[in-house]
């Protein structure tokens, strides 16, 4: 059958209409590909956060219950050091409250939003030690983040660990804003990269770096200046009150 003038015209009618439904089913699930992936940042960067502060505080208050309920006979903190936590990390500089330390730098330790002290590859020290490195690492972003303000601690700035009975007040002297994830150098007893050739008694916290990366690592080192013993008040040294 012979065309006619009016077949052109139809077919490319059709072929437009048959581009925009291809148009507009790419963009229906590019705009559902979009909301996902919102709903996806939204859980990562918030949603986790919740519900880790909210464990967080549910452990925190069970470690204080139990410090409460302690005799005034009971050993010494070595002996705290359990899967429950063993104090709290104070660092006014990032602004986060106190932070719940337990053994372990693993997720799922991490993921409470709380910091977790070195098993390995380097053993930490802790603070009641005569020397060592008291190695902590927590999130930077999402499960809590409470490490997410790492850089805002400046050289001599105070942190302060509290354990049942003692306040361990640390001043920063030094931090290395971006090294490897596999450097292990940064945990050793004595923190040469930090300018320390002797033995001492240190602190040093780990995060992740960039924000929202685990490219490398942000380190910040601090040493021991004095203990105070908890009096009954639990009342804070100068440097948190």
């Amino acid at each position: 059958m012979a065309r006619t003038d009016g077949d052109e015209p139809r077919r490319q009618d059709l072929a437009r209409r048959r581009l925009a439904a291809v148009v507009g089913v790419i963009g229906e699930l590019l705009i559902t590909a979009g909301v996902i992936m919102a709903l996806f940042v939204a859980y990562s960067l918030w949603w986790t956060n919740v519900l880790a502060d909210r464990e967080a505080k549910r452990q925190g208050s069970h470690v204080r219950d139990n410090w409460a309920k302690a005799p005034a006979t009971a050993a010494g903190p070595g002996a705290l050091d359990t899967k429950d936590g063993i104090g709290f990390l104070h660092v006014p500089a990032m602004r986060n409250g106190e932070v719940l330390v337990k053994p372990g730098t693993g997720s799922k330790v991490l993921n409470e939003g709380v910091a977790g002290f070195y098993r390995e590859p380097v053993k930490a020290g802790m603070p009641w030690d005569r020397q060592g490195n008291f190695t902590l690492a927590a999130h930077r972003d999402g499960h809590g983040a409470k490490f997410h303000n790492i850089d805002k601690i400046k050289s001599g700035d105070p942190v302060v660990f509290e354990t049942r009975d003692t306040w361990y007040v640390y001043k920063v002297y030094a931090d290395l804003k971006e090294t490897s994830r596999f450097n292990v150098d940064v945990l050793d007893s004595v923190p040469k990269e930090s300018g320390k050739t002797r033995p001492g008694r240190f602190l040093t916290l780990t995060t992740c770096t960039p924000v929202y990366t685990s490219d490398y690592r942000y380190i910040v080192w601090a040493e021991l200046e004095r203990t105070e013993k908890v009096d009954a008040k639990r009342t804070p040294p100068k440097e948190l009150r």
